[in-house]
């Protein structure tokens, strides 16, 4: 495959390359300690230049998920706690998403109501739903997903650079770094970025259950989207009446790679590395901590999405 010839340049296929290792990453297909394989056979296996992998590791490595050493090649260094495999989960102390979809995946009626920064956790294990359903190993007979994502227009805290002065505040007395003008550009241009990750994910899971039903394997499908005024400081999927997960947002110093190539030091947050907490609605006891927890966030959900919550 030659990249050159790409109406959308390198960054498309960049973009796919990394989706495509992080989602390998959820499932388990590398694990913590093992080794990638070598960037040439990752570079013949997904048809892109050893240049793309290069950059895709790059940014994994700066978002602390793999080492890469010269001569070595790259290793898997920070397992995603929330992506991990069913054998990892412990009940009400750690919890996996991808076990938590799964058994939303199982029933009838999948129902599921999610409050998150960019939705790219769930979008890796939605696509691996879908293709369990194509599989025919489960055969839902309706989806409903009502996602909360953060209004775009929002200033949010995360991602920023990580040495830059504030608006009016003075620069270094070397004069490293850049200044007040600099320092609002590069942080759009980080927002910009955050926006663009965050659209193509929520319209990569819708395409991925709404292809159920036009492929006449789920008879119902609806999924709607709706932005709040509100930063996520944690992220939130609710089996409604059934479990939650619930977790923090992880605050982290890391370098973000530039669509241009450029690094970035940055404060952000990753959501893979984020640790959810499951809690289960007894329904034998409705005072017991789970099923007051699952119920009260429902409720937060339900008034969020009526009445802060605009539609996409």
């Amino acid at each position: 495959m030659d990249e050159g010839q790409s109406t959308e340049g390198g960054g498309k296929e960049f973009w796919r390359v990394l989706e495509e290792l992080r989602a390998r990453l959820a499932n388990g297909a590398y694990p913590l300690g093992s080794s990638l394989p070598a960037q040439r056979a990752l570079a013949d296996e997904l048809g892109v230049s050893r240049d793309t992998v290069q950059r895709a590791l790059r940014a994994l490595a700066g978002e602390g998920w793999i080492e890469s050493r010269q001569g070595s090649g790259s290793r898997v260094v920070k397992s995603p706690i929330h992506l991990g495999t069913p054998q990892q989960e412990t009940p009400r102390v750690r919890a996996t998403l991808g076990t938590f979809v799964a058994r939303a995946f199982a029933q009838p009626v999948v129902q599921l109501d999610v409050f998150t920064l960019t939705s790219e956790s769930l979008d890796a294990h939605i696509r691996l739903q879908a293709e369990r359903v194509r599989l025919g190993e489960v055969r839902p007979e309706r989806i409903e997903l009502r996602m909360l994502l953060p209004d775009t227009s929002l200033t949010l805290p995360y991602p920023r650079a990580k040495h830059l002065a504030s608006e009016g505040e003075a620069r270094p007395d070397d004069g490293a770094g850049p200044g007040p003008g600099q320092v609002a550009q590069l942080n759009g241009t980080l927002h910009d970025r955050l926006n663009d990750i965050t659209r193509r994910h929520s319209i990569s899971l819708r395409s991925a259950l709404r292809d159920l039903k036009t492929e006449k394997l789920v008879p119902s499908v609806q999924v709607e989207v709706r932005y709040v005024p509100l930063t996520p400081a944690f992220k939130l999927y609710l089996r409604p009446g059934v479990e939650a997960l619930f977790g923090p947002y992880e605050v982290v110093e890391r370098s973000i790679l530039m669509d241009d190539e450029t690094e970035v030091d940055a404060i952000d947050v990753l959501g893979l590395g984020s640790t959810l907490t499951r809690h289960v609605n007894d329904e034998g006891d409705p005072d017991s901590s789970g099923s007051v927890f699952v119920e009260s966030m429902r409720a937060w959900f339900d008034s969020c999405w009526n009445l802060l919550a605009r539609p996409s």
